[in-house]
């Protein structure tokens, strides 16, 4: 058989940062592998401009190809590109599933694969977040405030609380959820979970029961918001939800700062029961005078949770397992499916 042909189309940065000679050796293990340098503007939710003569360079190094990766600094992956190409398979290394350098429909026309690999950041935002839990339920961020501010140190058990058996609410069932379910089994917590989105009956392969925001927001002595930002869930947090946080709640964020209204949440923290444990905040960067730096009742961090040096690694790894599985005749897992982008553009699956 041919060996099929794997290219990958990105800055020079993400070739430099992401991908490990140890991967890209499995890689060439059962493909040939090329590299194309190209330097165009995208973000995570925002599209390339349009640039001619960079997509007809991308059709270029794509015309040969079985399987075309691509990253920042790739043009748009258009029609134009596709055509004429023998392509079976289009990855996207970390766009955060929102196929915003591919034009989706053009993709389907050509039956080709759409896969996204932007989960390789979720094991260290899990790991985040079950820390973000500890430092809250210890009200450690208070505690060390008191610390460097050269204040007498609180000891004793008052508010030093343990995570084992507690009750614990995930908002967002997805990658990071599933991953931090993971990492919360050994402390025997009692998990509820809300995400409209998932699949019912994956919910108690991971031990996890599923109810409605209400229910979920009352339940936990942690509550983690783990949900992407899309046009559904901007503001999904507002006063009234976090009114129906009870006494001594310790809530974590490590989605996105827009998810939760900064107004509401600012009121809520000023009652002074619950801790918040924030490594995202709206808007960003934070600002230097934003009264949140202030409360004692809150642990801030600078949105880390996902950028750390194995991340950057983690999204070509999976992605050669997504290839290795393809090329082998298996199933992928990480399809960028209707139902997938549904859910990133806030559409309810009927």
């Amino acid at each position: 058989m041919t060996r099929p042909v794997v290219g990958l189309a990105c800055n020079q940065s993400v070739r430099d940062r992401y991908l490990s000679e140890v991967d890209l050796a499995r890689l060439q293990e059962f493909a040939d592998f090329r590299f194309h340098v190209f330097t165009e503007s995208s973000g995570l939710t925002s599209a390339p401009p349009p640039n001619p003569a960079a997509e007809k360079q991308l059709a270029e190094f794509a015309a040969d190809l079985d399987a075309l990766l691509i990253c920042h600094g790739a043009p748009m992956v258009t029609g134009t590109v596709l055509a004429g190409s023998r392509l079976r398979l289009i990855g996207e290394l970390e766009g955060d599933r929102f196929a915003t350098r591919v034009d989706v429909p053009a993709v389907r026309e050509h039956r080709i694969r759409l896969l996204d690999t932007s989960h390789g950041s979720s094991m260290g935002v899990a790991e985040w977040a079950l820390a973000l839990a500890l430092i809250g339920l210890r009200d450690a961020g208070n505690r060390f405030r008191r610390l460097i501010n050269h204040e007498p140190a609180t000891t004793g058990v008052q508010g030093n609380r343990e995570l084992s058996g507690r009750p614990v609410s995930l908002i967002g069932f997805g990658h990071i959820g599933r991953r931090l379910t993971e990492l919360l089994r050994p402390f025997g917590v009692d998990i509820l979970a809300y995400d409209p989105y998932v699949a019912r009956d994956l919910a108690p392969a991971y031990g996890v029961a599923l109810a409605d925001l209400p229910t979920v927001l009352a339940h936990g002595d942690v509550v983690f918001c783990l949900v992407p930002l899309t046009s559904g869930t901007r503001a999904l947090l507002g006063a009234p939800e976090l009114a129906m946080l009870r006494a001594d709640t310790v809530f974590v964020n490590v989605s996105r700062g827009a998810v939760v209204d900064t107004a509401a949440l600012l009121d809520r923290l000023s009652d002074g029961d619950i801790i918040a444990c924030l490594d995202v905040f709206d808007p960003e960067p934070m600002p230097v005078d934003s009264p949140i730096r202030d409360l004692p009742n809150v642990f801030l961090s600078p949105h880390i949770a996902g950028v750390t040096i194995e991340s950057r690694t983690h999204f070509f790894r999976f992605m050669v397992d997504e290839l290795r599985l393809f090329f082998s005749g298996r199933e992928t897992t990480a399809d960028l499916t209707e139902a997938v982008l549904a859910e990133r553009y806030g559409r309810m699956r009927t």
